[in-house]
């Protein structure tokens, strides 16, 4: 059975060894991107390498094509066979954040045709909480071939931009409800929101301890946010292309399936000041 959406601890837990699984730890920190390979050094689940946003989920930003655009897709594949991946290994991706940089990991194997994959729900927090086995031991894996195919799942600007308020399109901002509105912007040089894009913060997809909601209250979540529209009609954007994944994954769970990723996001749309936009609350 291959895991497709989330991955529960004790089923990861039992699969400790197992060589037909392959595990990633995502851990990243948007303002201090050694965080992630620090923590990483110091203890991560068994068996588990590591993936840098920055690094190994993304291109060269340019200034104009956001802060995380995606890689070549035929070098991501040469580091998923670096890392021991080839189309019969289940992966599971986990991280420190509620699983959003670990989403970012999950779509990309589905962009290249890799569906066994999953996201630890719950993240290394729930892991060590549980007290599952940690580790500071750096695996070998043997390089395999991944061969992959790049799947039609997500949408570039000129797509976004020539369906700009276009009523059979809904863009879902994930960013903080702050953020959308303009009235604060940590990261990206101009603060709003793509004109039209509907708010709909990652936060809400998840449960106090960290988990995804069940897949009935998160039906409900997007039902109250997208209304009656299909989910092949939603466009996942956020500031850079990383917890748009998240909230699409949560999509996913709720059997609401077949929504895009918009990679460029915010972080993209705002890097040319003709690109018009939008402040306060409302699309």
């Amino acid at each position: 059975m291959a895991f497709t959406t989330l991955v529960g601890t004790e089923t990861l837990a039992a699969h400790l060894g197992d060589s037909s699984w392959v595990i990633f730890d995502c851990r990243h920190d948007l303002r201090n991107p050694d965080y992630g390979p620090r923590e990483y050094a110091k203890s991560h689940v068994p068996g588990a390498r590591f993936m840098h946003l920055d690094r190994d989920l993304s291109g060269p930003p340019t200034g104009r094509n956001g802060r995380h655009p995606l890689p070549d897709p035929q070098a991501f594949m040469r580091k998923l066979g670096a890392a021991g991946v080839d189309r019969t290994k289940q992966v599971v991706a986990y991280d420190a954040h509620g699983g959003a940089y670990a989403s970012r990991l999950w779509w990309m194997l589905r962009w290249v045709g890799h569906d066994a994959a999953a996201v630890l729900d719950g993240g290394f927090g729930k892991w060590l909480r549980e007290d599952w086995p940690e580790t500071d031991d750096i695996p070998q894996p043997r390089p395999v071939q991944f061969a992959g195919k790049v799947r039609p799942i997500g949408v570039d600007l000129a797509f976004v931009q020539a369906h700009l308020r276009d009523p059979a399109l809904a863009l879902v901002d994930a960013r903080a409800a702050e953020r959308y509105a303009g009235a604060t912007e940590p990261l990206d040089p101009v603060a709003g929101h793509i004109p039209g894009s509907i708010s709909a913060p990652n936060s809400a997809i998840l449960a106090a301890d960290g988990t995804f909601r069940s897949a009935a209250e998160l039906r409900a979540h997007w039902r109250r946010v997208l209304g009656e529209r299909r989910a092949d009609e939603v466009v996942h954007t956020c500031g850079s292309g990383v917890a748009a994944c998240h909230n699409l994954l949560a999509m996913e769970v709720a059997g609401l399936c077949g929504s895009r990723l918009y990679a460029g996001s915010w972080s993209e749309w705002c890097a040319d000041p003709s690109r018009p936009v939008a402040t306060g609350p409302q699309p």
